[in-house]
């Protein structure tokens, strides 16, 4: 009897799965394998959210398993440790995995090849799940150009690869006698408390969501993504970042719709795609300037709490850290506008914010919040690293009747449009009432600063 095992990492779902197809084409039977990662604690990844919602996903996936007559196997501690003991118990010839692109899941396939190896086992490394094409499938002309460095290139490329298609999920799932750990809760993956808004995790979700989303806000997409108050972006970014849900299977079906909000979504889906191949290629870029500027950034510590506690003095700016707090995650112009504010405007170490977006964002992954932080810091991938985004023009421009504002500041709900614009204008005395703070940083002096700095750098 032929045993494979199925290891999951970042695709926890059974629809278009190639990893868990790929092993039951393999073997008579096939162990679904989850390691609840102990090193993860160490790199300071797991924040509360993003472990809630990997417990409801877990939940979700073993349920689907069994739906099938099979079940997720849980095993704790170290990953490549005990997927090799897995496989030895069970004794499993081959493991399949998807690959990945940060530095800790290159370290991780490497010891585990290794490790199996010395046992006279195989790991069989699938495409990524995570992206649409793979990292490192795209390449631009030239020698030693092993990534594009500009979206627009990319994406033109990337709109004709020609993409796999979707995988059916398995009927049946068949497993060998093989112990398991009990599903884990979210409190024994984190300590610290969850975002009240969390949304539920899980496949069965993911697919809720997705036949809503196609069913009709899709088209609006396009006209409509970038206005705050009208909350028309698909949400289905955590769903993405844990697996939930394929890019591949979300390709196609966008595709299918065919209209002006589907072509500009499919855009959005390139835009991950670009920045895993970016960080597959240059894994330092998680923690180093892709581009150095040299900057010479300020300390302000007070500012910096002030920023993270949604209480700058400039409305829209505090909205958006609010969202982030109260559902651990927040649309994407109000993730340019916080990052844009703490990086250009008060001038700190873009590295400080992500740190912070990234123990509360329930989709924060290494590739998209890292680089995208480093985008707007101009450290990145922006083909203009200068331009600061003014929160006042921002605001009347993306949330123009201050909807999106008033829902999330409870103390300026009662102002109308144009007060609510006014209100870094106001003078102490018609702020008195507000219980709300002046601006912490004149914009035209702390954008001449930034100017300053960074020619000077």
């Amino acid at each position: 009897m032929r045993v494979s095992v199925a290891l999951f990492t970042a695709d926890l779902r059974v629809h278009d799965n190639p990893v868990l197809q790929a092993a039951l084409k393999d073997s008579e039977r096939v162990v679904p394998l989850f390691v609840v990662d102990t090193g993860i604690r160490r790199t300071g990844f797991a924040g509360p959210n993003r472990a809630a919602f990997l417990a409801d996903s877990l939940a979700d996936l073993d349920a689907a398993l069994r739906a099938r007559g099979g079940r997720l196997v849980v095993r704790v501690g170290d990953v490549v440790e005990e997927t090799c003991r897995v496989a030895a118990e069970t004794g499993a010839a081959v493991v399949h995995l998807a690959g990945g692109v940060s530095r800790y899941a290159a370290r991780r396939e490497d010891r585990l090849r290794a490790e199996l190896e010395s046992g006279r086992r195989e790991l069989r490394v699938h495409e990524a799940s995570l992206t649409v094409v793979p990292p490192g499938a795209l390449t631009p002309a030239g020698k030693d150009r092993n990534h594009f460095a500009v979206f627009t290139p990319y994406f033109r490329r990337w709109g004709s690869f020609s993409v796999r298609g979707v995988v059916p999920p398995p009927d049946a799932v068949r497993l060998p006698d093989v112990g398991s750990a009990g599903l884990p809760c979210a409190e024994s993956l984190a300590s610290g408390s969850t975002s009240p808004g969390l949304p539920p995790g899980g496949e069965s979700e993911a697919r809720r969501r997705l036949r809503s989303w196609l069913a009709g806000p899709l088209s609006a997409y396009g006209d409509r993504h970038d206005d705050l108050a009208a909350d028309a972006t698909s949400r289905l970014s955590p769903y993405l970042h844990f697996g939930c849900l394929s890019p591949v299977e979300l390709l196609h079906r966008a595709r299918a719709q065919d209209n002006p909000g589907a072509h500009a979504f499919l855009r959005q889906l390139a835009w991950r795609d670009f920045h895993h191949q970016v960080l597959a290629a240059r894994p330092d870029a998680a923690d180093h300037d892709y581009r150095p500027r040299h900057d010479r950034w300020c300390p302000a510590a007070k500012e910096f709490e002030a920023w993270q506690d949604g209480r700058t003095g400039y409305p829209v700016v505090d909205a958006a850290m609010r969202q982030l707090s109260h559902e651990g995650w927040m649309p994407g112009r109000a993730r340019l506008l916080a990052a844009s504010f703490l990086t250009k405007t008060l001038y700190v170490d873009w590295r400080a914010g992500a740190r912070h977006f990234l123990d509360l964002l329930v989709d924060g992954d290494v590739a998209n919040n890292q680089l995208n932080w480093q985008w707007v810091a101009g450290t990145g991938t922006d083909t203009r690293p200068n331009r600061v985004l003014n929160p006042l023009v921002q605001a009347r421009r993306y949330d123009p009747q201050g909807e999106y504002v008033r829902r999330w500041l409870p103390e300026l709900r009662h102002l109308d449009a144009t007060a609510v614009h006014r209100v870094p204008h106001l003078d102490a005395a018609a702020r008195a009432g507000l219980d709300y703070p002046a601006p912490i940083v004149d914009l035209a002096a702390a954008a001449a600063r930034f100017r300053e700095r960074r020619r000077a750098d």
